[in-house]
């Protein structure tokens, strides 16, 4: 059971996300970050992974220990100052496998066969003077990966029905039948589709510059289900403007939601709006795990997904 006033949700909530929240506990909801705190003994912390958490907030509410994320990702939670100070955090990781993957693959062949541009090729009946142009098809590729982790081999596993080779790099190699580089560099050269499935961290901020896009080449497609901050855009734009690969698809991007517009004038991009685990199924399982998280807080009980770092 958890207590009265005792959660604070920091941020919306879609509506569908907000039922199940409410079913299961009442929090306190603080929506206008800009307006001051709510009162309430508050313990632990309910957030979307795509809003920022401010240290400051934090700060301003020494009772929390607990900061339980909706998402897979924490990259907006500030992990130094909750670690200095015993605050535990938790995800949602593995409820969203399915919708992510699902939507990385839709990326790749939409992009490879040109299906957003074929669909308008018919309707403007230009079909009727011309034959729309070839395409690539994925059969016989390299598709490599950067991230082994659990999108990555989930998504893995669904190519391997496409008769592709796969490939993958991170820090360590992991106990999958795939070849490993090191070297995101050498993956990069090696693959004829890159994805990029890691996490979004120090260590993989700008991960994708143009050393790495100079080595998937003219011939190369890269696929962004990760985070923008694990790509250099404006080396990205320059390959694409260039035709220094062949395209990218992106579901993600720095400056979200109004991306870079010169993404909009390329002809060789295909663009989402950060849809990954965007399906109801997927956003309820999401909802309930944070929930999940935050009942084993207060029952004292070991958390289902606990961050740690």
């Amino acid at each position: 059971m958890i207590p009265v006033n005792s959660v604070l949700q920091v941020g919306h909530f879609p509506e569908i996300m907000q039922a199940e929240i409410d079913c299961r506990l009442t929090p306190t909801r603080y929506l206008d970050l800009s307006a001051p705190i709510p009162a309430g003994n508050f313990e632990a912390i309910l957030i979307r992974s795509n809003t920022k958490l401010l240290e400051s907030l934090i700060k301003q509410i020494p009772s929390i220990r607990l900061v339980a994320t909706c998402g897979v990702g924490f990259d907006n939670l500030p992990l130094s100052y909750l670690k200095e100070n015993g605050i535990k955090a938790s995800n949602t990781p593995g409820v969203l496998n399915d919708a992510v993957c699902e939507l990385a693959i839709g990326m790749m062949l939409s992009l490879m066969r040109r299906i957003p541009e074929s669909q308008e090729y018919v309707k403007s009946t230009a079909w009727s003077q011309v034959p729309f142009q070839l395409t690539s098809t994925l059969a016989g590729k390299c598709v490599g990966i950067a991230g082994m982790g659990r999108i990555g081999q989930d998504l893995a596993r669904r190519l391997e029905p496409f008769k592709v080779k796969l490939a993958y790099s991170g820090p360590h190699p992991k106990a999958v039948p795939y070849t490993y580089y090191k070297d995101i560099v050498d993956l990069a050269a090696a693959s004829d589709v890159l994805f990029l499935a890691c996490p979004a961290t120090s260590d993989t901020d700008n991960l994708i510059d143009a050393k790495v896009l100079d080595a998937l080449g003219s011939h190369g497609y890269l696929i962004n289900i990760a985070r923008g901050s694990v790509v250099d855009e404006e080396a990205l734009l320059y390959a694409l403007q260039h035709k220094k690969i062949a395209g990218a698809a992106l579901d993600v991007f720095n400056h979200e939601p109004n991306p870079n517009s010169a993404f909009f004038k390329l002809d060789n991009v295909l663009l989402t709006p950060h849809i990954g685990s965007a399906t109801l199924e997927t956003r309820i399982a999401m909802t309930n795990l944070a929930v999940d998280n935050l009942e084993a807080f207060f029952a004292q009980q070991p958390l289902p997904s606990e961050v740690h770092y």
